[in-house]
């Protein structure tokens, strides 16, 4: 009530700070974010888009998860054993609920695991050796193994690119082959969906999961409590860079995920801005071949072209400054317990003349490589002129076409003929942390039409493989993952193209952000 007795500029006043302060508080609970790409597709064990990931971790939980030492950790499960001969895997689920109030049930747990294991490449290979699943009450289930397999948890608990993402029994039916439907993203995880306010290529909207239960432990990497200390989170699409760091600067935008790093001396000098490198152990910036077509149906000319790349130029090309770049041959990534080049002396060192011999004794007929490049993510851009200038070099005819990624990862599921809208190869980046075993890895899946796109056809390498998935001596790993390493640069399956590390910009207001494999936004708080 009014107190008509205050003069009217002191009531006009008092409403007017009611209303700042009310709007700013609203605005402190909304996390506005630049996130690397746009959304189109919700469905994020249809893609191993990175983007696809991390709606996913927005909406939903997993069983178990990474945390920062790399150690896997119960996330939805609350206990679990394995039988002595460790043929029987029995778990028991935390007390959860769906975003729409209904139990997390083993029956939901069994469906989701089916679904992401028949695309994704570590749950294939898992569930190449489970004889099959019980549901023993609401809330316990069981899988039963053929054989021993040594990477259950690494299985359950992998980071990307395809999460053994918890969904609905209803959801997870889908067929694997399929999208989910936008009305069927019915979340585990800290946050929800709102679909009403979804618009493609402009922004995509978070709300916080009342219902969710998180962890009691501190957050950990991808593990721990998850707790969304914010009521609202904003992806906003802007496609341009600089008007991304204009935002930024302005307090338009909280968060650009991606920053290019040709504009990090930029933000590092702007006072309301901080840097800061969410996944230390970096990313790895990979080729894909299409293997169904030539020319890279023929495995020597697949080498041919590793012999023909080197990493600097496409590292300088794309990343400039040395503090955030690294050249590095060992697929399985410089400084971990798999990193190595055995086998790789001759190969990535942009040997162009060796490479044109190569074609020739391989009978290269100057079939154009059909070559996608994403236009909009600038941690890639530059990555296509660079392919283009050294295949060519080499001899190899090179047809550059340039798209927005959303478009490449939709045309890169296409088997159709590269002149008739399919490919020949594009280019790809994996965090560390997905790829630090051939199992893990899933470009070095082999395994014909089951592996991902670019579909390559290899007995040996998944054979090994198979080998290292079963073994549990970490030394007998190692030599399996030497003997593949060989055999994959004779048949490569994609080159990597050596390691980068990308820092996020915040605004100076903005705390909590965790140190993950990927960008997750529980644990953040706005001032």
């Amino acid at each position: 009530m009014i107190d008509i007795r205050k003069p009217v500029a002191a009531i006009l006043l008092a409403a007017s700070v009611g209303g700042w302060l009310g709007a700013a508080a609203a605005q402190a609970q909304t996390l506005k974010v630049a996130m690397g790409s746009d959304v189109k597709i919700v469905d994020p064990i249809w893609t191993t888009a990175y983007i696809q990931r991390d709606f996913g971790y927005m909406v939903w939980d997993v069983l178990f998860a990474m945390d920062e030492t790399l150690a896997v950790r119960p996330q939805m499960v609350d206990t679990w054993e394995v039988s002595p001969d460790k043929l029987l895997w029995t778990f028991t689920l935390r007390d959860l609920v769906w975003s729409n109030g209904q139990p997390v049930t083993s029956g939901d747990c069994i469906a989701s695991i089916r679904r992401w294991g028949a695309r994704d490449s570590m749950g294939r290979k898992m569930l190449a050796s489970v004889d099959g699943f019980e549901a023993v009450d609401a809330r316990t289930f069981r899988m039963k193994m053929k054989e021993p397999y040594g990477l259950v948890l690494e299985s359950l608990g992998k980071p990307s690119s395809s999460p053994a993402f918890m969904m609905p029994k209803k959801t997870a039916d889908t067929d694997p082959n399929t999208q989910i439907k936008v009305e069927d993203v019915i979340g585990s995880g800290p946050f929800t969906f709102k679909a009403d306010e979804w618009k493609p290529g402009e922004k995509i909207v978070f709300l916080r999961n009342g219902g969710y239960r998180p962890r009691s432990e501190p957050p950990s990497g991808l593990a721990g409590g998850k707790v969304a200390k914010v009521e609202r989170v904003e992806w906003i699409w802007i496609p341009d860079a600089q008007t991304q760091v204009a935002a930024l600067g302005n307090g338009e935008i909280d968060i650009i995920q991606a920053p290019p790093h040709d504009l990090l001396p930029i933000l590092s000098q702007d006072r309301n801005a901080k840097l800061f490198d969410s996944n230390p152990l970096g990313s790895q910036y990979e080729f894909r071949f299409n293997t169904l077509f030539k020319p890279f149906d023929d495995p020597r000319i697949r080498h041919a072209a590793m012999v023909a790349f080197g990493q600097e130029e496409f590292l300088k090309a794309t990343i400039g400054d040395p503090k955030y770049y690294k050249v590095c041959k060992a697929p399985f990534v410089c400084g971990t317990p798999l990193g190595s080049d055995e086998g790789m002396k001759d190969v990535l060192n942009q040997d162009a003349a060796r490479a044109r011999e190569l074609l020739k004794q391989a009978g290269y007929d100057g079939t154009p490589v059909v070559l996608l490049q994403a236009t909009d993510v600038a941690a890639m851009t530059n990555l296509g002129p660079v392919a283009k200038a050294q295949l060519e070099a080499a001899g190899f005819k090179v047809d550059m076409q340039s798209m927005d990624w959303q478009t490449l990862v939709a045309r890169r599921a296409k088997k159709d003929p590269p002149d008739k809208g399919g490919w020949s190869a594009l280019f790809t980046y994996s965090g560390a942390a997905d790829i630090l075993n051939p199992v893990s890895a899933n470009l070095f899946n082999a395994s014909c039409d089951k592996a991902t796109y670019g579909w390559p056809c290899d007995a040996e390498i998944e054979k090994l493989r198979d080998a290292f998935a079963r073994e549990t001596d970490p030394a007998k790993q190692k030599q399996i993952a030497m003997e593949l390493q060989k055999r994959w640069v004779q048949a490569p399956t994609f080159v990597d193209l050596g390691q980068l590390y990308q820092p996020s910009a915040l605004r100076t207001n903005i705390d909590g952000m965790l140190a993950a494999p990927a960008t997750v936004f529980w644990n953040i708080t706005k001032k």
